[in-house]
């Protein structure tokens, strides 16, 4: 029997941990490769998890409500294979190390490091195409996996001869044993070859270093080629009786704790019974995080502006008549005119980037990717429009109406709510005319978009009654003024007021 285990890997733009919300296979069920196994629930959404192994379950890691960190135990799976067998030269199992080496944390070092030089020689695998963030099968035809350069200059055994590749330890005792000798050939091999500096690939690791005081220059990486992995970071900065063992425990998680504090329990500084406890994690706590990260570091300041939107409101009506199934909503219009207005002030779509010396680069983009805030059952997500500056208004409310429907149903990944460098956000859907937004970090300015109501308004000396709504603008001091944020709020607005106005720049 061989049994693998299968680690939970980074989901996407570092996230380093995930509430397990439901198994979807049990002990005992038949997997295969690619096979959702899991339902998992990040900061950003909720996925499913497919399987990278064929074969049996043997082992479930965690139950449902637990939070796993990336790296965890998730799966171990029997796959049958014999243990000891050499790993075929260019023709092995399709997809079978195509998942990031550096997230593997529960593979022995010297085993990741043979496993990931054979899997480099493999150039024609291919695998069914199931790739989520870091990890899954690449499609055929396809470069699916990051390959390191062949080091030159290295000699004995590990330079000039093929072994088997071992497969990874499963039982904490024995891997113990196994990963001390394996440390001491990776020791050997290593050091007949120059020393490089430290190799870290992941920026999940160096957060993790230089969260936990560790100096990554005197970190010895147990990965292929000398690669820093997590475990690497946690073994340097735990106590020295915890370094001995390399393995990490593959025992479940401890259960997680009731949400239901006890009938007797009192607040000392209320004096009032204490109904609940609910710790802050998942989207609750990304948002947080986010919001705090946010009024944290940007030096923000806020434009708003009242706009007539009587003839918007006017030309969204004509088109429907002409063509119900695909007339742009009122969010897709403002939104290309919003992309026209970033097209002549481009610095509002732009990110602040701080360098290893302290210094900070404002980073300029060829186009944006336009995010839009959606209001879910898990919270409050931003999906992005990617390559928005590319899509007419209709393109863009296909976009908008598609990207809502798989952040309320839960099923949007990664790909689609990250890399947005300028947001909406619609606050009309609540019933407020407007509010001072939080900018969504790293961007640099989100605009606001208030209901649009009934309201007395002037028109040509007359008093009438016109369709009134208000556009707020919250920007990053550090990468414009006044004039440069005024300036596109103004286009906007002239936009919406006057809509021909704005088609010689669309």
């Amino acid at each position: 029997m061989t049994v693998k285990t299968f680690t939970l890997p980074d989901l996407g733009e570092g996230l380093t941990e995930a509430e397990l919300v439901s198994w979807l296979v049990q002990v005992g069920d038949t997997v295969a490769v690619d096979q959702p196994i899991a339902e998992v629930e990040t900061a950003k959404s909720a996925v499913e998890v497919p399987c990278p192994f064929a074969g049996t379950v043997h082992q479930l890691h965690g139950a449902s409500g637990q939070t796993l960190d990336v790296g965890a135990p998730l799966i171990s799976v029997d796959t049958g294979d014999r243990a000891g067998t050499p790993a075929p030269q260019g023709g092995g199992p399709k997809g079978g190390q195509s998942y990031r080496e550096e997230e593997r944390a529960g593979a022995d070092p010297a085993a990741a490091a043979e496993a990931s030089a054979v899997a480099a020689a493999s150039d024609d695998d291919a695998g069914s195409g199931s790739v989520l963030i870091g990890y899954g099968t690449p499609a055929g035809g396809t470069a699916g996996r990051r390959r390191r350069p062949k080091r030159t200059g290295a000699s004995g055994p590990a330079a000039s001869t093929a072994r088997p590749v071992p497969e990874p330890a499963q039982a904490a005792e024995q891997a113990a044993a196994q990963a001390a000798q394996a440390a001491g050939a990776a020791h050997d091999a290593m050091a007949s070859a120059p020393r490089l500096a430290p190799t870290v690939i992941s920026p999940i690791v160096r957060k993790l270093a230089k969260d936990r005081g560790v100096d990554i220059s005197t970190v010895r990486g147990s990965g292929p080629g000398g690669l820093i992995l997590r475990r690497d970071v946690v073994t340097a900065a735990a106590a020295p009786a915890a370094r001995d063992s390399t393995a990490p425990s593959s025992a479940v998680p401890a259960p997680v704790p009731s949400t239901t504090a006890a009938p007797s329990a009192v607040d000392a500084r209320t004096g009032l019974g204490v109904a609940e406890r609910v710790p802050v994690s998942g989207i609750r706590k990304a948002i947080g995080q986010a919001m705090t990260r946010s009024r944290a570091e940007i030096p923000e300041a806020t434009v708003w502006v009242d706009v007539d939107a009587t003839r918007l409101v006017e030309l969204r009506a004509e088109l429907k008549a002409q063509d119900p199934a695909t007339a742009p909503g009122l969010m897709a219009l403002i939104a290309r005119f919003v992309l026209a207005g970033l097209a002549r002030h481009p610095e509002l779509a732009t990110r602040i980037e701080t360098l290893e010396d302290g210094s900070q680069e404002i980073v300029r983009f060829d186009g944006v990717n336009l995010g839009f805030a959606a209001q879910t059952d898990r919270g409050l997500v931003v999906p992005n429009i990617r390559g928005a500056h590319t899509l007419s208004a209709r393109g863009l409310d296909a976009e908008l109406r598609r990207l809502t429907e798989l952040a309320r149903s839960g099923k949007a990944g990664p790909a689609e709510l990250s890399g947005s460098t300028f947001t909406l956000n619609n606050y009309g859907v609540f019933g407020t005319d407007g509010a001072a937004a939080i900018i969504n970090h790293p961007e640099v300015a989100i605009l606001g978009i208030g209901r649009i109501i009934d309201r007395p308004w002037v028109v040509d000396g007359q008093l009438a009654v016109r369709k009134v709504t208000q556009l707020s603008l919250a920007f990053d001091h550090r990468v414009c003024d006044g004039g440069a944020a005024g300036g596109f709020l103004r286009m906007v607005a002239d936009a919406v007021e006057n809509p021909v106005s704005v088609l010689a720049d669309l």
